[in-house]
């Protein structure tokens, strides 16, 4: 994969800051949505069930850049919704390239063809392309037939005009080991890298019948690694992190390594779980109860194995543990044997559902805010 060596060195580098500097929580990559509003409607999803008030809202350039200074992160990720929805979204890469972000531009490829003059290749950019695996199963997984081959053509114009494109899949029940590793070879033959995490049970999500849980997740991930024993498939994540995948290591959650900035602000706990706002970065890491998420800790938490909670951890195992990771590396990861115990879930709290309550509050926000500026303007028309 075209990656820069670079990169490895720099977040490298930064990890190792963050160790020196004796700190305990710091984040990895910072999560930017800057838009809810999607041109899908995947029935997995839980990210764009939002009234019409709140998905026409928008971050600006100023504030997404504003964001990835205030955070600190060496990387900065862009799903959405979807990004190139945005009108800014050429001038927001930009900025961060400009100031030496890594950026993962997340997007289902329907609008990138088009959109591809907006951007210039760069070590520093790569394109993140949402395929759920081949195309029957993906256009099915967006409820959209078509999507596939429009997503697999404008790759192949990315990769032609120099931009570095890999893929992220989100694997949910249902999908057998076989037809991975069949996505897995396309994936090699397309020349790009693949990033894989189990799907998250959003309780918003349209179908609810089909996430994985825990053990079926580490079984499946298991049979997928089984298959690709001595291929060159090209995972985009740490040897580590799909080594916990298939039940090898027992980890928990680190929930502030990829934090959440959105229209709302800093989102608490994480990514996946939007429990409540607040307005500076400084003041998430502050007053969030961290010790209250996580499997084990929170019903919501249960059967998540999700990579933006675990990669950083496998991230922080490989920096306390070099020889580990690098014998992982070396093996290949574990098919057979034992796992690594599960956590315990009997002392878990109860989740509690304040979606409904949070997006009531937005909206009285955005009409206030609404209001107050039809007044300023009607008062300026007065004047005039």
């Amino acid at each position: 994969m075209a990656i820069p060596f670079f990169k490895e060195l720099r977040i490298g580098g930064y990890l190792i800051k963050q160790k020196m500097l004796g700190r305990k929580r710091y984040p990895l990559v910072l999560m930017l949505e800057p838009l809810f509003r999607c041109n899908l409607a995947c029935v997995g999803c839980g990210k764009i069930d939002y009234p019409d008030a709140i998905l026409n809202r928008r971050m600006t350039a100023q504030e997404c850049w504003d964001a990835a200074e205030e955070c600190g992160a060496p990387m900065v990720a862009i799903p959405g919704g979807e990004p190139l929805i945005h009108k800014e979204i050429g001038e927001i890469v930009r900025g961060l390239v400009e100031r030496k972000k890594f950026v993962s531009l997340c997007t289902n490829a329907l609008l990138l063809e088009k959109k591809l003059h907006l951007f210039e290749p760069s070590p520093y950019l790569f394109f993140s392309v949402h395929l759920d695996g081949m195309k029957e199963h993906h256009d099915k997984a967006v409820s959209q037939e078509g999507v596939f081959d429009r997503a697999v053509s404008a790759i192949k114009a990315a990769k032609a005009k120099g931009f570095t494109v890999n893929v992220n899949a989100t694997v949910f029940d249902g999908h057998s080991a076989e037809d991975i590793a069949k996505f897995m070879d396309f994936t090699t033959e397309l020349g790009v890298g693949v990033s894989m995490s189990p799907g998250y049970a959003y309780e918003r999500a349209p179908d609810q019948e089909h996430f994985l849980n825990r053990t079926k997740t580490k079984k499946l991930f298991r049979d997928v690694f089984a298959l690709g024993k001595g291929k060159k498939w090209n995972f985009m994540h740490s040897g580590l992190f799909l080594d916990f995948l298939a039940g090898n290591q027992e980890y928990e959650c680190t929930p502030w390594g990829m934090p959440a900035r959105n229209i709302f602000g800093w989102q608490k706990p994480c990514y996946l779980l939007g429990e409540g706002y607040t307005a500076t970065f400084k003041e998430l890491m502050e007053t969030t109860d961290w010790d209250s998420y996580g499997t084990g800790k929170y019903e919501k938490c249960a059967d998540c194995m999700a990579h933006c909670g675990y990669e950083p951890t496998a991230a922080n195992a490989s920096l306390v543990n070099p020889l580990k990771a690098l014998w992982v590396s070396i093996r290949g990861i574990r098919t057979e044997g034992p796992m690594a115990p599960e956590i315990n879930l009997q002392n878990q709290r109860p989740a509690q559902y304040i979606f409904s309550s949070e997006v009531q509050k937005r909206l009285s926000e955005i009409r206030r805010d609404e209001a107050a500026e039809a007044k300023t303007q009607k008062q300026a028309s007065s004047a005039a």
